[in-house]
């Protein structure tokens, strides 16, 4: 037997999965986004540094080229409290769970975040963190570094949230995004997408996430007008298969920091 149809093999074992329909598919990225909730500036900036001189270098030195660091777009109402959000892909459930493991070990981070990391009690950084891990879209298995060139104090990165009633009614939203072809309308539609996810554990489940880019505001209400009219949605959304398959849409706009990667 010929070497060659076993090295092929080999390397589709190693790319993707066997998905369906018989073909090997990509394998599906994992994300984790960590929310700091805060209750002032100063920790604001306690955690900015902590993150942009000791967390995002030891995530690169891991092989975590791109991680995103993202605020709340400020608005009329006061907020309540502080946050900055922070999303991390990795490549296997393995990479994800192994993270902190590799942290540990990590002499230049501890050394770097150590004002964060050694905090004491009656002192600390931030007030919780809440954590969100996600499995991406079938139709959308990795990532994607948004087109966007503007400054970055400008750009709206909106970060959407879907529950479902039921799980198998949540699921049956992802079908809508995959076989449906959402996600391929928003694509058509310029939407700039960085993931379309599957929430594995978060405060709130059943539940979807994604995350689209614009240059402005402007822009942003431009596509999603252009996307309220297009043909293929309207039909999309008729079907009596999709119907009231979202319990809560959450939305929330927000922008990179000027160290985020994404």
């Amino acid at each position: 037997m010929s070497k060659l149809p076993i090295v092929i093999l080999v390397i589709f074992l190693f790319a993707g999965r066997l998905s369906a329909n018989g073909f090997y598919a990509p394998s599906k990225e994992f994300y984790q986004i960590k929310v700091y909730h805060l209750k002032n500036q100063e920790q604001e900036k306690r955690v900015d540094e902590f993150l942009q001189k000791a967390y995002l270098p030891a995530l690169h030195r891991q092989g975590i080229s791109r991680v995103g660091v993202f605020k709340p777009v400020a608005s009329t109402e006061a907020a309540a409290e502080k946050l900055i959000y922070v999303f991390i892909p990795f490549s296997s459930q393995k990479d994800l769970f192994r993270l902190d493991q590799k942290l540990a070990s990590d002499k230049n981070y501890a050394v770097d975040g150590k004002e964060y990391l050694d905090a004491v009690y009656n002192d600390a950084p931030y007030e919780r963190i809440e954590t969100i891990v996600l499995e991406a879209f079938e139709k959308s298995p990795h990532f994607t570094m948004p087109q966007v060139t503007g400054p970055k104090k400008d750009r709206i990165y909106e970060l959407r949230s879907y529950e479902g009633h039921t799980e198998k009614i949540s699921e049956n939203k992802i079908t809508m995004f995959n076989k449906g072809d959402e996600v391929g309308l928003f694509k058509r539609l310029g939407f700039n997408a960085v993931f379309y996810a599957e929430v594995l554990a978060g405060s709130r489940m059943p539940n979807l996430m994604y995350m689209t880019t614009f240059e402005n505001k402007a822009s942003r209400d431009q596509h999603w007008d252009a996307f309220g009219k297009d043909d293929y949605w309207k039909k999309l959304v008729a079907m009596p298969e999709y119907a009231h398959n979202v319990s809560k849409n959450d939305t929330k706009f927000l922008y990179p920091t000027e160290y985020s990667d994404i």
